[in-house]
């Protein structure tokens, strides 16, 4: 991707957002605002949240979407902790399919395009001019899809756990590479899938996950779900990884 087809954006890369300062204060509730349902095509819709406090179009307030992970993963109030609420409008979706939005886990009209236009109109309904994209994991590429298709209305572009799909990357992931990394994980993700099968784990547990035994699709979702958990991070998170005990998380975060 031509970054410089982005005009004004600023990239901020992995390693100087390594180095900035990181808020580790636990965050207190702030009041959230639940936007009116927005129906972006007959089958799908969400609810964006943001700070209730959220400030006029005049005021000095920086806005910022946060585009999550997965891309099942989900928004979760410990992503605000990436943005000062002092000086930041906070705007976190669910991407279809994801979270909250209706209906879970569905594929239909849900493509990396679909979610462009969702973002777009998101900004427009909250009468955004431009705004700063955030997107981490599978939210740094969509966010770059995003700002491509609208350089326009992007005045920053901050991306951490850069994650672009790929084959290169896939492979290194999912094939070896990370397992040297973390070995007693990869074990887990490894052994669940017959050694005959092995010469590629995507095929294989993508055999499982489409499996019309529900049982098979729950176990494969919640291993593989594991393995991205506990590689999510290079100190891991426990609570985190105890998402994967959870079928319906497991099952939506790798459907998507």
């Amino acid at each position: 991707m031509r970054l410089s087809s982005l005009g004004l954006i600023r990239l901020l890369n992995l390693n100087l957002l390594l180095s900035l300062p990181c808020r580790t204060e636990t965050l207190k509730p702030l009041p959230v605002h639940t936007a009116s349902t927005l129906t972006l095509f007959a089958i799908h819709s969400f609810s964006p949240l943001f700070p209730l406090s959220k400030p006029n179009p005049n005021s000095n307030f920086v806005p910022v979407v946060f585009l999550h992970g997965g891309p099942g993963v989900g928004t979760s109030p410990g992503n605000r902790k990436f943005f000062d609420p002092t000086f930041y409008r906070i705007i976190l979706f669910d991407q279809r399919g994801a979270g909250k939005s209706t209906p879970h886990a569905c594929l239909e009209q849900n493509t990396t395009w679909d979610l462009v236009e969702d973002i777009e109109k998101l900004r427009k309904h909250l009468e955004i001019p431009e705004w700063q994209v955030f997107g981490g994991s599978w939210g740094s590429t969509l966010a770059l899809a995003y700002s491509q298709s609208h350089p326009d209305k992007v005045t920053g572009l901050i991306l951490r756990g850069i994650f672009m799909l790929r084959k290169k990357e896939l492979d290194w992931f999912y094939q070896g590479g990370a397992s040297a990394i973390y070995p007693d994980a990869w074990e887990m993700f490894r052994d669940f899938i017959p050694e005959d099968e092995r010469d590629d784990f995507i095929v294989a547990y993508h055999k499982r996950l489409t499996s019309p035994d529900i049982s098979v699709q729950v176990a494969a979702a919640k291993i593989w779900t594991k393995w991205e958990m506990m590689t999510a991070q290079l100190v891991q998170n426990k609570d985190n990884i105890l998402r994967g005990e959870d079928d319906k998380f497991s099952l939506v975060s790798i459907s998507l």
